[in-house]
């Protein structure tokens, strides 16, 4: 059991800044600080919301982090935030300007990188992210959050895997974090209809459709790569109510998230970043993966979840039957190698 499982019961939930664990309380837990001077680890969206707080994390480590941006004036300001602060054992912070809603971008973002880290990637945290957006495409022509969400990380893995697979060693494996939701729920991905070409545009729906994915994603690196010393995981943050995320969600929606009941289970943005940076360094999950995360856990199925008493339907962040649907997964997997222009193994 985690040892955090008592700090995520349901009757202990008091809201942001409770007792459950900030990112960097993970760091000092795992008694990870100033040790990982020789590690190289990559996160995508840097420049907002849980981003910020796992570079200001995993930079404690002493690892040289590379961090994505579209902004790079606006990045360099969280670099230079989190640089100020009395983190004596902290490694290097590099930019890389990359725009996850365009192919050239990802393509021109992953080789800067290459060329900068020599090769060597220890940790891909694939944090960037949108929510239930209004419907659009992008310049590749494809549905914005399927694009953004899932299509952009899919490509950066397969760019980066060369050098995830050489820098693993059985004493210390290179780790994928997929950041997912509990928004999966939502829905499966639409197979024959990825862009809602056919199929009435609904933001929820295709958000659901993004997430979902995610999760796969990380189960299919999991099944072919696990056995070269390449684990993946995905994770859900929780509910984090001061981010950017809910920014095209109508007034009714975005007062639900603000229900007392809901409120109790909100975390800050210091604890939403908590659950992937365990997933990314802490020893648990160092030489294992293919498991969707939760409240610094693996997490159980939406049914058992239901069974907590009071338990308030948004706060349920346990996982759909579909999560671990091995077929899918792998349909979806063989179909975005296509979709991004990559050649199947």
């Amino acid at each position: 059991m985690s040892r955090y499982a008592e700090a995520h019961k349901l009757a202990n939930l008091r809201g942001a800044g409770d007792a459950r664990p900030t990112a960097l309380q993970v760091i000092q837990d795992e008694g990870l600080t100033g040790r990982l001077t020789d590690k190289v680890f990559l996160i995508t969206g840097v420049s907002s919301g849980i981003g910020i707080e796992t570079l200001r994390a995993l930079h404690t480590t002493g690892a040289h982090v590379y961090g994505t941006v579209r902004d790079l004036a606006k990045g360099q300001k969280v670099v230079d935030a989190i640089l100020s602060e009395a983190h004596p054992s902290g490694g290097k912070i590099t930019l890389i300007e990359m725009s996850l809603d365009s192919f050239a971008s990802i393509r021109s973002g992953a080789a800067d990188f290459l060329s900068m880290s020599n090769n060597t990637l220890h940790l891909l945290v694939a944090n960037a992210g949108i929510m239930a957006t209004p419907y659009g495409k992008t310049v590749d022509g494809f549905e914005t959050q399927f694009a953004t969400n899932h299509l952009s990380h899919f490509l950066l893995f397969q760019l980066l895997k060369p050098a995830l697979l050489a820098s693993a060693t059985p004493s210390y494996p290179s780790r994928v974090v997929s950041v997912s939701s509990t928004g999966h729920i939502l829905g499966l991905p639409l197979f024959d209809d990825y862009n809602f070409e056919s199929t009435p545009y609904d933001p929820w729906r295709a958000y659901g459709q993004s997430k979902t994915s995610n999760i796969w994603f990380a189960n299919s690196i999991e099944r072919h790569f696990g056995s070269q010393n390449l684990h993946a995981t995905s994770v859900h943050p929780g509910l984090i109510t001061a981010s950017n995320l809910g920014t095209h969600l109508p007034d009714d929606q975005q007062a639900m998230f603000y229900e007392p009941e809901v409120q109790r289970t909100a975390k800050s943005v210091q604890q939403g970043a908590a659950t992937q940076v365990w997933a990314a360094v802490g020893k648990e999950w160092a030489s294992k993966g293919g498991r969707y995360l939760s409240g610094m856990a693996e997490a159980l199925s939406n049914e058992e979840k239901a069974k907590e008493e009071g338990m308030h339907y948004m706060a349920n962040d346990g996982y759909q039957k579909w999560a671990y649907d091995g077929e899918g997964a792998e349909r979806l997997w063989r179909e975005s190698l296509g979709l991004v222009g990559i050649e199947a193994e």
